[in-house]
């Protein structure tokens, strides 16, 4: 697969952002795996997997273009806004913290396929296990959540920092922990990936400035589109999906990939 034009590469790994973001699957982990396919993995091509996450940002932006209107709107007049703006950025703030203090260390030895494998078959067994015991909840919807709700999922994100663990996967899991339904530990999920991706983004965008070109608009507006688009599919699926469904057959695709890997490597 290393002989595929840059344009081709670049939108297969904005296929792969958009249909694993919002999975409790690892979009980094799936990402690594299909950048050392493509030989897309140098400092740029890592730095490109993560701005190009900004494409399944947006996907969000535009689902809830409604909510999002409201809340910028409202956000200097309305308390229920305000209050749900403040609930964000509690949970964002603890994985921007560790992401700024451990980032460097997380990307020089965690970024590859072994770490990935390990990580996806550890999140899988948490999966199930949180499955085989969640019978109920009591907050049906993100408005209802509480601040330590809010704190706590923002907690279980820090997490995702490693590779293959999932950011939607331990958002999700991590609200069901709290007590939130399924689709609104989902819902929420959704909105926190705003602000963390925008900062993710940015941060290795400021990063790597100088290893992109204006050649490089090309690649990364492929990624970014297709990207949006395979995102936006995914989260309208998985809305109807977890209405009635569990995760667990994510847990299982995550045990079989983890396991495949290891054995290909072994």
């Amino acid at each position: 697969m290393q002989e595929l034009g840059p344009l081709i590469k670049a939108a297969i790994l904005g296929i792969v952002e958009g249909l694993t973001e919002f999975l409790p699957i690892s979009s980094t982990g799936h990402l690594i795996l299909a950048g050392e396919l493509l030989a897309f993995n140098d400092e740029k091509g890592k730095a490109f997997l993560i701005m190009i996450q900004t494409g399944a940002m947006l996907a969000v932006m535009w689902q809830y273009r409604v909510k999002f209107w409201g809340l910028t709107v409202g956000l200097f007049t309305q308390r229920d806004a305000q209050i749900f703006v403040g609930k964000l950025f509690v949970a964002f703030l603890p994985a921007a913290i560790i992401g700024l203090l451990f980032g460097s260390l997380i990307k020089a030895h965690l970024f590859g396929s072994i770490p990935v494998a390990i990580a996806l078959i550890a999140g899988a067994f948490v999966i199930l296990a949180v499955e085989r015991f969640y019978k109920s909840w009591r907050v049906e919807s993100i408005d209802a959540m509480t601040w330590r709700d809010a704190f706590l999922i923002g907690i279980a994100q820090c997490f995702s920092l490693v590779p293959g663990v999932s950011r939607a996967g331990a958002t999700i899991i991590g609200g069901m922990l709290c007590g939130l339904s399924r689709k609104a530990a989902t819902e929420f999920s959704f909105f926190l990936a705003v602000p963390t991706l925008i900062a993710a983004g940015g941060y290795d965008l400021m990063q790597h400035r100088s290893e992109f070109s204006a050649d490089d608009v090309e690649i990364l507006s492929v990624g970014l589109i297709v990207s949006f688009i395979s995102a936006l599919v995914c989260i309208r699926w998985l809305l109807r999906y977890v209405a009635s469904h569990t995760f667990n057959i994510f847990a299982w695709y995550r045990i079989a990939l983890g396991a495949i890997i290891l054995i290909v490597l072994w």
